[in-house]
């Protein structure tokens, strides 16, 4: 199934600089394949349900090994069965209504 997915890592424990920690786990995203679109306070991916929570879990035993004790993630998602929808049409949507 696919899935839309908002993804929010932080790394707690480890002082106020988290651009190393989400650097790796951008790079776990796009080695699994991953459609995604990095914004200032997440990620969005676009990929297979199983694929997807795949990679958010390498990036959380990544983010452990690197040094953080603890991580706070927040992750938003949307799936649809009626037709396969992109990240780029949702947005486009709401932009050709404004």
């Amino acid at each position: 199934m696919k899935v839309l997915v908002d993804l929010c890592i932080v790394p707690i424990g480890v002082g106020v600089s988290l651009s190393a920690y989400i650097a790796e786990c951008e790079k776990i995203l796009m080695e699994a394949g991953l459609k995604i679109s990095l914004h200032s306070y997440g990620t969005n991916i676009e990929g297979d349900w199983d694929t997807v929570f795949a990679a958010i879990k390498k990036c959380h035993k990544k983010v452990h090994v690197m040094g953080a004790p603890r991580i706070s993630t927040t992750i938003k998602l949307g799936s649809r069965t009626d037709r396969n929808q992109t990240m780029e049409e949702k947005v486009d949507s709401v932009k050709s209504k404004m």
